[in-house]
C-alpha cells in the first residue's frame, strides 16, 4: 500500500499529530546554531494551518536517555518556531491530558520518556490522543522504530507523509527505480563497514561506482597496492575483494583513486604532497584524492545523467585536503541531470562549495538516507503503509 501524501488526506479542521525532526544543534547557552531542520518542516506546518488544523508537533532532541534534562529542552525550538510562523507555539510538558494550547503546540522532548526509544505501546497511545490524523515529516528519524514513529501510527486510520518525507521518498527511492543512464554513484567517507549494504545495493543499480575518502584505501589494499600509513579496515579487506569481484561480474565500473594528496601527520597544517601514482609511500597517509583522480572523477560526473553522492573524498574540514571534495560538488553542480546528495557530510561539503541551490535534491537524513539507498525499509515509512 502506497504512503498517502498530504493532499490525499481529509485534513480540514482536524486535530493533526505531526512527527517532525527538530533535533537541531545548540550552543552551551541553548541558542540554536542551525535552524535548517525547523525551516524544512515549515511547508507542512503552513499547509496544515491553511486547512484550519489544530497542530500538535513532536520531536526528540539529543540523547537525554529517558531522563528530563533541561539542556535538552525543546523550549528554544518552540520560541524560534513561533517567530518563523508569527504565531505563539506552546510547549507542552505534561502529555497526560491530550489538551490544547493554541493552534500550534509542541510536545516537550519525546526522549525525556524512556518509552520513546523502546517503541512502547502505552507511550504511543498517550501521544495518539493528540490527533485524529497522524503525519510523519521526520525523515531524519524515519529509520528508527521509536514510539512516535512506529507504534503511534497503529492508532490512526488517517495517516500519511508530510512534504519533506514525501520528497525524500521520491528522490531516494522512486527516482532510483528507473534512473536515466549513465547512473553514477560517488561514495566516500572513512569506512567500508558503515556502507557495506549501500555499496552492495548500488552495484545492482549503477553503471559506475566512484570511490574516495578513507574507504578507498581498504579497496587499494585489497588490490595489493601500498597505502603507507593510510586508514585501512584490516577486517574488511576480504570484503573489499568480494565487492571488487562483484563489480567485475556485474559489469559495473568501480573507479579508485589514481593519485593522492598525502601527508606524514594527521593534522590541519601538515605538509601535503601529491603521489606519483596509486601507491602511497611508507610513512605517508592519504588525506585527499590527487589532481589526476579529480580529472578522472569529474569526467565521469560530467557524462552522467543520474548521480548519487554520499561521503567526502578526503578530510574536507581542513582547507588543504578539501580540494577533492569541493571539486566533486562543483562538477555535480554543473551537471544538468539528476543530482542527489545522500545526506551526512556530503551536505556540509555542498554548502561549503556554495552550490547547494544547483542540486536536484539534498537529503536531510544521515542514517535514514543510507538505509533507504541501501535498499532497507524504514520503520517510519512502513508504519504509514499499514
Amino acid at each position: 500500500m502506497a504512503v498517502k501524501s498530504l493532499d490525499q488526506l481529509d485534513l480540514a479542521n482536524k486535530r493533526v499529530l505531526v512527527r517532525v525532526d527538530f533535533n537541531v544543534p545548540m550552543d552551551k547557552n541553548q541558542q540554536i546554531t542551525d535552524d535548517s531542520r525547523i525551516r524544512a518542516a515549515l511547508p507542512t506546518i503552513r499547509y496544515l494551518l491553511e486547512q484550519g488544523c489544530e497542530i500538535t508537533l513532536m520531536s526528540h532532541l539529543g540523547r537525554p536517555k529517558g531522563q528530563v534534562k533541561p539542556e535538552f529542552s525543546l523550549k528554544p525550538v518552540a520560541a524560534h518556531l513561533g517567530e518563523l510562523l508569527e504565531t505563539e507555539v506552546a510547549l507542552v510538558t505534561d502529555f497526560a491530558d491530550g489538551g490544547r494550547h493554541g493552534k500550534v503546540q509542541l510536545l516537550e522532548n519525546l526522549r525525556f520518556s524512556p518509552g520513546e526509544t523502546k517503541n512502547d505501546a502505552d507511550f504511543a497511545k498517550t501521544l495518539a490522543q493528540y490527533g485524529d490524523v497522524y503525519i510523519n515529516d521526520a525523515f531524519g528519524a524515519a529509520h528508527r522504530a521509536h514510539a512516535s514513529i512506529a507504534a503511534v501510527a497503529e492508532h490512526f486510520e488517517e495517516k500519511g507523509a508530510g512534504y519533506l518525507l514525501a520528497k525524500e521518498l521520491h528522490y531516494l527511492k522512486e527516482a532510483l527505480k528507473n534512473p536515466e543512464r549513465p547512473f553514477v554513484s560517488i561514495l566516500g567517507g572513512s569506512k567500508i563497514s558503515d556502507k557495506l549494504r549501500l555499496i552492495e545495493n548500488l552495484i545492482d543499480k549503477v553503471d559506475t561506482l566512484i570511490i574516495g575518502g578513507g574507504m578507498s584505501y581498504t579497496f587499494l589494499e585489497a588490490q595489493g597496492i601500498g597505502i603507507g600509513r593510510s586508514l585501512v579496515e584490516k577486517d574488511f579487506v576480504e570484503e573489499a575483494k568480494r565487492l571488487l569481484e562483484l563489480c567485475e561480474r556485474k559489469g559495473v565500473q568501480m573507479l579508485l583513486p589514481l593519485d593522492h594528496l598525502a601527508a606524514r601527520d594527521f593534522k590541519e597544517d601538515a605538509d601535503a604532497e601529491i603521489t606519483h601514482d596509486q601507491t602511497i609511500a611508507e610513512g605517508l597517509m592519504g588525506l585527499d584524492i590527487g589532481p589526476e583522480t579529480i580529472n578522472l572523477y569529474n569526467t565521469q560526473v560530467a557524462a552522467a545523467k543520474t548521480i548519487v553522492w554520499n561521503g567526502p573524498m578526503g578530510v574536507f574540514e581542513w582547507e588543504t585536503f578539501a580540494t577533492g571534495t569541493i571539486s566533486v560538488a562543483e562538477a555535480m553542480a554543473e551537471n544538468p541531470g539528476m543530482t542527489i546528495i545522500g545526506g551526512g557530510d556530503s551536505v556540509a561539503a555542498v554548502n561549503k562549495a556554495g552550490v547547494q541551490d544547483q542540486m536536484t535534491h539534498i537529503s536531510t537524513g544521515g542514517g535514514a538516507s543510507l538505509e533507504l539507498l541501501g535498499g532497507h525499509d524504514l520503520p517510519g515509512v512502513t508504519a504509514l503503509e499499514a
